[in-house]
C-alpha cells in the first residue's frame, strides 16, 4: 500500500455512537460473509459431488475461492485508494452477490467453480476494505474494542461455517449455502450506501498489475498441474508437464517484475530478512494444514462414521476449539513475556503428531479418540499461527510494514489453496483404486457409494468394504501431510528471537490477533493499531489527557481542549464550525455544550461570528501546543520504532504527526463539559 494519508472526498461530521455502531454492523456483515464462505461448503462437498458429479474437481470448489480472494485482496486495497473505499466495498458486495447467485444455480461442477471464483473476488474486496473502513470510520481511541469485536466475529465464522453448511445440506439443499448470502449482501450494500463515508487516498497509488497478474497465473497453473496430475492426465503427460513449466516461467517472470516495480506487490528485499522468510514459510504450512484438513474432515466423518452433514460440522469443533485456545493463550503469554520463538517449534511438532494420529483413524475408531486427534491438530495450528504476523510487524522497518504484513497473509492464503488442492489430489488418487476394489467386493454399483446417504442405506456387509476404502484413502491424505508439518518444525528452529516492541507486546493478546484475522496492508493503519495497544497499557498508569495538557503547559481543562479541538477539526474539513453541528454530531442538546463554549470564547481562544465559531490566534496556538505534546508522547512511547534510514524515518514522522492530530481531535468530551 502507499503511505498516503486517507482524506475524505466529502468530509463527514464526527459520528455519534449510534451511527458508529451502524457503520460497524455494515462492515461486520461484509467480513462475516467473506470469512464464512471459506468454510461453509466443507460439509456440503460430498452432497455437491453426488449431485453435480465431477468428484475429481471437488477441491477446486474451495481452491478457486481462495485463489481469487488472495489476488483480489492484493489488488482491491489499491483500487480503494484510487476510487474510494466506499465504492469498492459496494462493488465487492455486488460481485459477491453475483457469485453467490451463480453458485446456487450451478448445474455442473465447472460452473460452480467459476461462480466460486467470482465469489472469491468479491470476498477479497469485502475483507480488505472492511479492515480499511474500520480505520476510516472508528475514532482511534475507540478502535481497539471494535477491532476486538471484529476479530471475534472472524473467529466465530470458523465454527459457524461447517455447521451452517451441514444444516442447509440436511434440512434444505446445499444451494442455500450460497443463496443465504444474497439477502444479507443486499442489506449490506444498501446500508453501505447510506452510512459509509466516502474516503480515498490523497496520493494516487501505483498498482503492480503485472506482478499481481503473473503470480495469479503462475500459482493457478501450478495448482492445476497438481490437481490434474494422476487424475485427468498422467503425471508425465505433456499437459501436466506443460502446466508445471508454465508455472515456473510465470513465477520467475513475477520475481523479475517485482525486482523492477516501483511499488511491488511483494518486494523481494523482504526475503533478505530471515524472520520474514521463515514466517512466510510457516504461514504457508499453517494455511496448508488448517484449511486442507477442515475441508476433508467432514467427508471422512460423513463417509466413514456415517454422521449427517450437520453432525460432521459439529464434530470438527475440537479442532477449532484447540486452535482458539492456543491462539489466545499464546498471545497472552507473548504479551506478558515478549518471548515467542518456541511457540512455532512446539506448534508444528504438535501439528505433525495430530496429523499422524488422524492417519490411523478408521471405521472402529471411537468418536472420543477422533476428537482428541482433531484437538491436537488444532492446538498445534493455534500455537504456530498466532505469533507469525506479530513477529514480522515487529522486525521490519516502517516503510515495509504494510507489504510485509500483507505478504505473510498472502502466503497463508496460498497455503490454504495448495493444501486443499493437494489434499484433493492425494484423496482422488487413492480413492479410485481403493473404491473400485471395494465395489467389486460388495457387488454394488458405483452410485451406491456416491454419497453418504446412499452408503448408509446399504446393508452392513456391503457397506463395510466401501467405508474402509474411504477411510484408507482419507488416512493417506493426513499421513502425506505429516512430512510437511515436520518440515515446518525444522524451519521453525531458524526463527530468530528478537526483543518485541512494546507496542507489539501490548497488542499480542488481542482477540483479533488470536483468531489470525486478516490485517490491513496500509502501514498507517497498522501503526495506529500499535498505538492503540500502547495507549491501553498507558491508561493503566492513569488518565493520559491531563498528562498531555501538563506537558503542553496548557491552561486548558480536558473539556476546554476538547471543545477547541472540535472547532479545529471542523474548520479543517468543513471550513467552519457551529455549536449546532457539534451538538448534533455528539447527540447532545446545545444547552449542554453552550456553557463550555461560552467559557472558551470568554477566555479568548474562540470567537463567535453569529452562529459560527472560529479559532483565534490564541486558540490556534493552544491547538498546536497540545498536538506537539501528543507527538512527544508518541515519540517517547514508540522509541523502539526508531530507524536509521532517513526515508523510513521521514515516513514514520509524517504518520505520527497525522496520528497526533487525530488524538487531539478525539479528546473525549465527558470531563468538564459544563462547569462544576
Amino acid at each position: 500500500m502507499t503511505g498516503a494519508v486517507a482524506v475524505t472526498e466529502i468530509a463527514p461530521e464526527p459520528m455519534s455512537r449510534a451511527k458508529t455502531n451502524i457503520v460497524f454492523a455494515t462492515i461486520v456483515l461484509g467480513m462475516l460473509m467473506a470469512a464464512l464462505d471459506q468454510t461453509i461448503v466443507a460439509t456440503a462437498l460430498p452432497t455437491i459431488v453426488a449431485d453435480l458429479g465431477g468428484a475429481g474437481h471437488m477441491a477446486w470448489v474451495v481452491t478457486a475461492y481462495l485463489l481469487a480472494e488472495a489476488v483480489s485482496t492484493a489488488l482491491v486495497g489499491k483500487l480503494g485508494d484510487l476510487f474510494g473505499r466506499k465504492l469498492v466495498f459496494q462493488i465487492s458486495g455486488v460481485v459477491f452477490i453475483l457469485g453467490s447467485m451463480l453458485a446456487g444455480l450451478a448445474n455442473g461442477m465447472l460452473l460452480l467453480i467459476v461462480a466460486r471464483a467470482v465469489q472469491g473476488v468479491g470476498a477479497g474486496g469485502l475483507m480488505v476494505t472492511a479492515m480499511a473502513l474500520i480505520a476510516d470510520t472508528i475514532p482511534l481511541r475507540q478502535r481497539g474494542k471494535y477491532q476486538g469485536a471484529l476479530g471475534a466475529v472472524f473467529g466465530v465464522t470458523t465454527v459457524l461455517g461447517p455447521t451452517l453448511g451441514g444444516l442447509f445440506t440436511d434440512h434444505a439443499t446445499w444451494r442455500w449455502c450460497f443463496y443465504i448470502n444474497v439477502p444479507i449482501a443486499v442489506i449490506m450494500v444498501l446500508l453501505a450506501a447510506r452510512t459509509l463515508p466516502r474516503v480515498r487516498a490523497a496520493a494516487k497509488p501505483i498498482i503492480d498489475y503485472a506482478g499481481i497478474g503473473l503470480v495469479a497465473l503462475g500459482v493457478s497453473a501450478l495448482i492445476l498441474g497438481l490437481e490434474w496430475g494422476g487424475q485427468e492426465y498422467p503425471w508425465g503427460s505433456p499437459t501436466v508437464i506443460g502446466l508445471f513449466v508454465a508455472a515456473a516461467v510465470l513465477l520467475v517472470a513475477f520475481v523479475a517484475v517485482e525486482l523492477r516495480a516501483e511499488e511491488p506487490m511483494l518486494p523481494m528485499a523482504l526475503f533478505s530478512s530471515r524472520v520474514f522468510t521463515v514466517c512466510s514459510i510457516l504461514s504457508f504450512i499453517v494455511g496448508f494444514a488448517m484449511l486442507g484438513s477442515m475441508t476433508y474432515l467432514p467427508a471422512y466423518l460423513q463417509y466413514v462414521d456415517g454422521v449427517s452433514a450437520t453432525a460432521s460440522g459439529l464434530r470438527t469443533l475440537p479442532l477449532v476449539a484447540g486452535l482458539f485456545v492456543t491462539s489466545i493463550l499464546s498471545g497472552q503469554v507473548v504479551a506478558r513475556t515478549g518471548h515467542y520463538r518456541y511457540f512455532p517449534i512446539v506448534g508444528t511438532l504438535v501439528m505433525a503428531v495430530g496429523l499422524a494420529l488422524m492417519s490411523t483413524m478408521g471405521r472402529t475408531t471411537s468418536a472420543w479418540l477422533e476428537s482428541l486427534y482433531m484437538l491436537l491438530l488444532g492446538l498445534g495450528i493455534g500455537l504456530t499461527m498466532q505469533v507469525l504476523t506479530i513477529v514480522v510487524q515487529n522486525t521490519v522497518p516502517y516503510a515495509q510494514l504494510g507489504t510485509a504484513t500483507s505478504g505473510v497473509t498472502f502466503f497463508r492464503t496460498l497455503g490454504s489453496a495448495f493444501g486443499t488442492a493437494i489434499f484433493g489430489t492425494i484423496y482422488d488418487n487413492q480413492l479410485g483404486p481403493n473404491l473400485a476394489g471395494a465395489l467389486t467386493e460388495a457387488r454394488v454399483p458405483p452410485s451406491a457409494a456416491a454419497d453418504p446417504q446412499s452408503l448408509r442405506a446399504l446393508p452392513t456387509e456391503q457397506a463395510t468394504p466401501i467405508i474402509d476404502a474411504y477411510a484408507k484413502s482419507l488416512d493417506q491424505v493426513f499421513l502425506w501431510v505429516v512430512p510437511i508439518a515436520l518440515v515446518g518444525f525444522l524451519i521453525a528452529w531458524f526463527l530468530k528471537e528478537v526483543p518485541l516492541r512494546d507496542s507489539a507486546r501490548a497488542g499480542a493478546g488481542d482477540v483479533g490477533e488470536g483468531f489470525s484475522m486478516p490485517e490491513s496492508s496500509d502501514r498507517v493503519v497498522l501503526l495506529e493499531r500499535a498505538i492503540i495497544g500502547t495507549m491501553r497499557t498507558a491508561r493503566a498508569e492513569g488518565p493520559i489527557g491531563p498528562m498531555i495538557l501538563a506537558d503542553a503547559r496548557s491552561p486548558l481543562s480536558r473539556g476546554e481542549a476538547w471543545a477547541i479541538g472540535q472547532v479545529h477539526v471542523r474548520e479543517r474539513v468543513k471550513g467552519e464550525a457551529t455549536l449546532a453541528a457539534i451538538a448534533r454530531a455528539h447527540k447532545l442538546p446545545e444547552e449542554v455544550l453552550e456553557p463550555i463554549y461560552q467559557r472558551v470564547v470568554g477566555q479568548g481562544y474562540l470567537r463567535a461570528d453569529g452562529a459560527v465559531l472560529w479559532l483565534t490566534d490564541a486558540g490556534a496556538e493552544q491547538v498546536e501546543r497540545v498536538k506537539a505534546a501528543w507527538r512527544r508522547w508518541l515519540d517517547q512511547r514508540l522509541v523502539d520504532w526508531d530507524n536509521d534510514d532517513p526515508v523510513d524515518r521521514a515516513l514514520l514522522d509524517a504518520a505520527l504527526g497525522n496520528i497526533a492530530a487525530k488524538l487531539l481531535e478525539e479528546e473525549p468530551r465527558e470531563p468538564e463539559l459544563v462547569p462544576a
